[in-house]
């Protein structure tokens, strides 16, 4: 998963990512040189053991988090951000004065990037730092930031040096592509917060924007509060399930994996009671959003969240998503039937499949076929052995290596973070990523990647490197025991370390579009990609090391696990496309021809198949609604792409070392400074039809013969 915060007209390219660019300066101490360090060490033995702690080191200088040396302290979020702002009106001042050219881009960028370090770092520390004064004083320099970015989103002259380079056909010709694209790019973000409108419907899209950013962070608490009820009201024999205060039970998710049918029907039906706040929130930031859309050009929301993305418009999407529950339609059914029949089994009484039911029977189903109970696994995945994978696939198929580096004291705010460095065999240094991975109170138990600070290439030739963190939440490692890892939270780990590696690869001259700063449907595509290297067992036969014996990991085990993920998958996939449908319709046309619940039943009923229960509203609980809002499609779009790109270019081989340098080329080198169906083209050799998607994800829900081959040999 990746995280993000817009900058209205300096804003990252796509709603859900975190766009990054930090440093301030001290990031770059250090890091010049790229050839091989003396404190660098292998990765795995560095994850196995728990961190040394700090040399004991009274007089040494505190570098500050992420060596940003005004960070040693909370009060140097203030200074970062005066330093910034300072820079920020010479930026504005150059650009104001600055004859239409290349150089317009550059300084735009240049702004846009001295903005976003100071934000963007301290987006990440706002929710992750343990101590309460460095989130506070996070907290803070990211509403400073955003202001002055409002009053950037208005200045009119500001608009105008770009508009003038954009307006000059024979200039704009003579850029490079790159170039081009990032000032279509500029001006896109701009006008979306209406600057190109006149005065009284500027401030009128103004204060849409503010609107929208409240409406969407009441109602992202609202999607996760807890409901209240009082006791007396569920029978007394489910009370244990439950967490009491007082009088009333607190009903705090959808408890789906409970055994017990009425608890989990009881949890369904309180947690989604519909709230008349969280109503009326949603309806007014879907109204909200259309009336901005319709305000800067565009028929539909909809319609200008999809610009520039793999689908372009809301009918390619409707058509990808239509065409692909046609082709599910079967097998779910069977999925159903399956399903209905393990419920009648265990509950003959009731066997009426409703919505609440599936994912535990599926989990029965597959428990009983495949036997893939977690600790069977977790002994073969230590982190450290993982890790020395990740380091193994990275090196055969891009000749990176990650190395262990001892963080400088004040480097990183918690001690068991650890520092990779990611270096190319002949390029030298990459950048950094700090994998901040064990679980501690308070902090966000959420997978995911954020890009601290992004590359791009500076005025004096050298490029800055991109700093990134991992976050997981993993067992921490005992005296005796390594941390061991699930299968899921190893394919998890995979995944991150994809969004990492675009991040690290994504090496463009700017760093608006650098990395993972993408359209929304591109950017989980070598996330994606790399859980099929996670499930490949020439792949996991490479590391999956028993932690005491040294035992490989047996092939029929890494089969039986593959094959269990196809258990009940057309019903999940279809369950996928039934939200991604409802996003859709949401920011589609309105005035809504019905109200949001009533289109959730209908919607439900034919995208998905289990019947609406009454006086529920789920989406309330929609929390996708804020960061993918009409873009919820993308994680189904970026799986097909992902898909024909493993069968296509690595199923064969998946260290394939031209493969690999292929894929950084065409698809991970551009971050998002290309049209993402051009890097498609390149990686694949032929442009993709939405039948070819639809093909690429149907076709995995297959039995994988190939798997059994080899576990037959």
């Amino acid at each position: 998963m990746l995280c993000s915060r817009g900058l209205g007209g300096l804003r990252a390219r796509a709603a859900p990512l975190r766009p990054g660019r930090a440093g301030l300066g001290g990031l770059g101490a250090g890091i010049r040189a790229r050839g091989v360090s003396t404190s660098w060490s292998p990765v795995g033995a560095a994850f196995n053991v728990k961190p040394q702690g700090r040399r004991l080191d009274l007089f040494g200088e505190r570098r500050g988090l992420f060596g940003v040396p005004e960070l040693s302290s909370p009060e140097g979020f203030r200074i970062a951000q005066e330093n910034a702002l300072r820079k920020t009106d010479l930026l504005v001042e150059r650009a104001r004065c600055t004859p239409p050219g290349p150089q317009t881009v550059l300084i735009f960028d240049e702004l846009s990037d001295s903005l976003c370090r100071v934000a963007d770092l301290a987006d990440f520390v706002k929710i992750a730092h343990p101590e309460p004064a460095f989130r506070e004083a996070a907290e803070e320099a990211c509403r400073s930031i955003g202001t002055v970015v409002e009053k950037l989103n208005t200045n009119v002259e500001l608009y105008q040096s770009l508009q003038k380079l954009l307006a000059d056909e024979k200039l704009m010709d003579s850029l490079d592509p790159e170039t081009r694209r990032v000032a279509e790019l500029f001006m896109f973000d701009f006008e979306i917060s209406g600057i190109h409108l006149d005065k009284e419907k500027r401030k009128r899209a103004v204060d849409l924007n503010v609107k929208i950013l409240d409406l969407s962070s009441t109602f992202l608490m609202g999607t996760n509060f807890p409901t209240k009820i009082e006791k007396h009201l569920l029978p007394a024999h489910i009370h244990h399930n439950f967490v009491f205060t007082g009088d009333h039970v607190i009903i705090d998710g959808l408890h789906a994996e409970a055994p017990d049918a009425l608890v989990r029907e009881a949890a369904y039906k309180i947690f989604l009671y519909p709230n008349a706040d969280q109503l009326k929130c949603l309806e007014e930031l879907l109204s909200s959003r259309d009336l901005l859309a319709k305000l800067v050009g565009y028929s539909t929301y909809s319609h200008r969240a999809l610009q520039g993305t793999i689908a372009k418009n809301p009918e390619t999407v409707m058509e990808f998503l239509e065409k692909l529950s046609d082709k599910l339609s079967e097998r779910t059914i069977k999925d159903f039937e399956m399903i209905r029949g393990m419920k009648m089994k265990l509950n003959p009484q009731n066997s009426e499949l409703m919505p609440w039911d599936p994912p535990y029977y599926s989990g029965v189903i597959r428990a009983e076929r495949y036997n893939i109970e977690p600790s069977l696994y977790c002994p073969f995945f230590s982190l450290g052995a993982c890790m020395e994978g990740l380091n193994i696939l990275f090196n055969k198929l891009l000749g990176i290596s990650l190395y262990a580096e001892q963080p400088a004291k004040g480097e990183v705010w918690c001690e068991d973070v650890r520092k990779l460095a990611v270096v190319h065999e002949s390029e030298g240094l990459l950048g950094y990523v700090y994998c901040d991975f064990f679980q501690r109170a308070d902090k966000p138990h959420q997978d995911c990647h954020f890009t601290i600070r992004g590359g791009r290439l500076k005025e004096d030739g050298d490029y800055q490197l991109p700093v990134v963190v991992l976050m997981l939440n993993l067992p921490h490692s005992s005296r005796n025991l390594p941390t061991l890892l699930t299968p899921g939270m190893m394919e998890n780990l995979f995944h991150e370390m994809g969004h990492a590696m675009h991040s690290m690869l994504g090496r463009t001259r700017y760093q608006h579009v650098t990395g993972t700063r993408c359209p929304t449907d591109f950017a989980e595509v070598p996330s994606i990609l790399m859980e099929y290297f996670a499930n490949d067992y020439r792949v996991v036969n490479q590391f999956a090391r028993h932690y005491q014996t040294g035992q490989s990991l047996p092939k029929n085990m890494v089969s039986r696990l593959c094959e269990s993920k196809k258990v009940c998958a057309a019903a999940d996939m279809q369950l996928q496309v039934f939200y991604a449908t409802l996003d859709q319709i949401y920011h589609g046309k309105h005035p809504l021809r019905k109200s949001t619940t009533d289109i959730l039943k209908e919607t439900q009923e034919k995208f998905y198949g289990l019947p609406y229960v009454p006086n529920t509203a789920w989406q309330l609980r929609f929390s996708h609604l804020v960061g993918y809002g009409a873009k919820y499609y993308s994680y189904l779009m970026s799986r097909a792409v992902a898909s024909m790109v493993w069968k296509e270019c690595f199923l064969q081989d998946p260290f394939n070392r031209a493969a690999g340098e292929r894929y950084r080329r065409e698809m991970l080198a551009h971050g998002g400074g290309k049209e993402p169906m051009l890097m498609v083209q390149g990686m694949l050799q032929k442009c993709p039809s939405i039948d070819d998607f639809v093909s690429a994800l149907v076709s995995d829900l297959d039995l994988d013969f190939e798997t059994f081959l080899m576990d037959s040999e």
